[in-house]
Formats: C-alpha cells, structure tokens, sequence
C-alpha cells in the first residue's frame, strides 16, 4: 500500500489502488474517516499536494494474524523526518485490503 503514496503520477496512483485496495476499503486515520478506493485516491492526491516530493516507507517488519496486518511506517521529507506512525490493516481472503487504521506518532510506554 506504500507505493501507492510514493507513485509518481495519478495514473500509477490509481492502477496501485485498484491492485491493492477493494473498492469500498474503510481508510481512518487522526485527519481522515473514508470509504471506498476512490476516495482514498483523491485522499492520496490531496495529502501529497500539501507535501510533494515526500517518501513514504515501512520501518518495521509486517506482523500478520487472521487477516490483520500491523507495521510501522515514516513518511520523509529529504533527510528529515516528518512523521512516523504505524497502521492496522485488514485484508480479505484475496489479499485486497479492506480497511486500514492509521495512528499518528508512537507509542510510549
């Protein structure tokens, strides 16, 4: 789901989607609360034009169990960073994601 936020034109944006996400895929996070692959993609479009030039990457390995997908994720402006945070995923029995649950920041103990 990382390439779809560091794919470089709105045409690769959106075949990554259609391959990754289902169509009525629930994407919440502390800014956003959408339904459906064409939401997120304008989502995507939107977020991207308030930080262009930014990477989104994976920091931690992807923990799976029973459909759930757990990682930490950074997200790179140049050598600084802007924001790290992790996601709970959910995918369907085809793979496609059906709901992502984004969290801002990490947590402390």
């Amino acid at each position: 789901m990382l390439a779809v936020w560091n794919a470089s034109d709105e045409s690769e944006v959106r075949t990554l989607a259609d391959t990754a996400l289902e169509h009525n895929v629930h994407f919440v996070d502390p800014n956003h609360n959408i339904m459906g692959r064409d939401a997120f993609v304008e989502m995507v479009r939107l977020v991207k034009s308030k930080i262009p030039g930014a990477v989104y990457s994976r920091t931690s390995r992807v923990d799976v169990q029973n459909n759930h997908c757990r990682y930490h994720w950074a997200i790179h402006m140049k050598e600084s960073l802007l924001m790290a945070g992790f996601d709970v995923t959910e995918v369907n029995d085809a793979g496609k994601i059906v709901k992502v649950i984004g969290f801002f920041g990490l947590l402390e103990s």
